[in-house]
């Protein structure tokens, strides 16, 4: 493999790591509902009385609130950690970091998955680790 092929390659990685990070942000987000609904169901249960009288428990209102706020924490730092990827691809540094983050893809069917694999496929080879060693030399 050639050089520019695998300077092409690391091009598009790092783009796609932008795009999947992106993705990733916007749709660690929607957890933010589950975040406000356990919010309320803790502050006003009022609001969410069921035809007997009383307002769900508080207990349980902590439950989703918890849920959903650990969802979106995770979900945001996978996000920002394979924007932070892709750049780091794009400069040739830490690729450790980038492999450790593509190992973590791997699991988030399809578009991580793929990303990943891919990502995998490219920092192993013996080349791709030579233009690493240029960059940091």
């Amino acid at each position: 493999m050639t050089n520019d092929a695998d300077n092409e390659h690391l091009r598009l990685l790092s783009i796609a790591h932008y795009v999947v990070g992106g993705l990733g942000l916007v749709c660690a987000s929607f957890p933010l509902i589950h975040l406000t609904l356990g919010l309320v169901m803790i502050s006003k249960p009022e609001f969410m009385r069921g035809p007997g009288g009383e307002g769900p428990p508080a207990a349980l209102g902590w439950v989703i609130a918890v849920v959903g706020g650990v969802a979106v924490l995770l979900g945001w730092t996978l996000g920002l950690c394979t924007i932070v990827s892709g750049r780091f691809i794009h400069q040739r540094k830490h690729r450790t970091f980038s492999l450790v983050v593509a190992a973590i893809q791997c699991l988030f069917i399809p578009f991580g998955t793929t990303l990943g694999v891919f990502t995998l496929i490219v920092l192993v080879r013996q080349s791709v680790r030579g233009l690493y060693e240029l960059k940091s030399g």
